[in-house]
């Protein structure tokens, strides 16, 4: 009878160019140490001897470890992406110097002790649908820079914009210009980028629209009143797979819409909003709060809600509440496949 192979754990340290590669058996010993090119099928090669024993294969979460992560799990070794903080914290705790070798080995102790936390890994489609997100991000802040300064120069010499629209922006730039022939030509190449810059937002924006047209779960969310398509495909992208969430009240957590906690002995306090997850739903949820609170006329529990508790609290904090209650029924909606009720009495 053959006797089964002695469990094994390995931890990889990725960095752009070189993976350092830490091999341990379940007793800690260290069996191999290795430096590789960051490519999964260097990775492969060099952990394929030890495949049948090994139990847990840790990388750090990062700009390379979802495509890294993909191709291991492909090849059949048992990868698992291991949270940043909750790593960095860790790895103080060896009291050893920084080095990529000690982080490897680290890591590897960390697998095969059971010590850390796994990041969910998106599906190809919401990574797919996250480039779009944050392409179109990136252009909308380089496009209001170019404006902001724009009105910048023309306020040093007592210019004023005023209100102008997108279509009237260019326009009303040439009118103040117009003043001295000099700074009219230096705000024309500007005027040009900016032009340019418009174009291809209003492109991108485009297929936002569209990808959220056809996509049945962005449509479910979106007959909540306050979320558009691009809150709705936000959520749908940051939230993925909506089972990983055993309880919808867990969403505001990872969104970061909850009060920190301190509370050691007889000291317990309350602050603010912890911050944590993703930065562009959270600031999206606020939106899609603000504009339930201001523009939404049709009557609503959840709108009810919202308005009595900035009676009490202040406006501001509620629509913070307002936008994390929001995160919690569009993930019950998801979960339930059902439309938003109107009717229906706030949780």
């Amino acid at each position: 009878m053959e006797e089964e192979p002695v469990p094994n754990f390995a931890g990889l340290d990725v960095s752009l160019d070189q993976t350092s590669i830490c091999v341990v058996d379940d007793a800690g010993a260290i069996i191999r140490e290795l430096k590789v090119a960051s490519e999964p099928e260097d990775l492969i090669v060099a952990l394929t001897p030890y495949a049948d024993a090994l139990e847990r294969v840790g990388l750090e979460a990062g700009p390379l470890c979802t495509h890294l992560y993909s191709k291991l799990a492909e090849a059949g070794l048992p990868a698992i992406c291991v949270e940043v903080k909750h790593m960095a914290r860790m790895l103080r705790a060896q009291f050893q110097n920084k080095t990529d070798r000690n982080d490897a080995r680290g890591l590897a102790q960390m697998m095969r002790a059971g010590l850390f936390k796994a990041v969910h890994i998106k599906t190809e489609r919401s990574q797919r649908l996250n480039v779009l997100l944050r392409t179109r991000k990136v252009l909308l802040s380089k496009l209001l820079d170019v404006e902001a300064d724009l009105r910048g120069v023309l306020k040093n010499f007592g210019l004023k914009m005023g209100k102008v629209t997108p279509k009237t922006f260019e326009a009303r730039v040439r009118e103040l210009a117009s003043f001295d022939p000099f700074i009219a030509e230096v705000v024309e190449p500007v005027l040009a980028a900016r032009r340019a810059m418009r174009e291809q937002f209003d492109r991108l924006h485009t297929l936002l629209l569209k990808a959220a047209k056809d996509d049945p779960i962005c449509r479910r969310l979106m007959t909540m009143p306050g979320v558009g398509a691009v809150v709705a495909l936000n959520y749908r992208v940051v939230v993925d797979v909506p089972t990983r969430f055993a309880k919808s009240r867990t969403v505001g957590a990872h969104i970061g819409l909850t009060p920190r906690r301190h509370q050691s002995g007889e000291l317990d306090w309350t602050g603010r909003i912890s911050k944590a997850g993703d930065p562009m739903l959270r600031a999206s949820l606020y939106e899609a709060a603000n504009v339930l609170m201001t523009r939404v006329t049709k009557p609503t529990a959840l709108k009810s809600w919202a308005m009595r508790l900035a009676k009490r609290r202040g406006r501001k904090k509620a629509v913070v509440a307002l936008a994390r209650k929001m995160a919690v029924i569009l993930h019950r909606m998801w979960a339930d496949e059902t439309d938003f009720r109107w009717e229906g009495q706030c949780p």
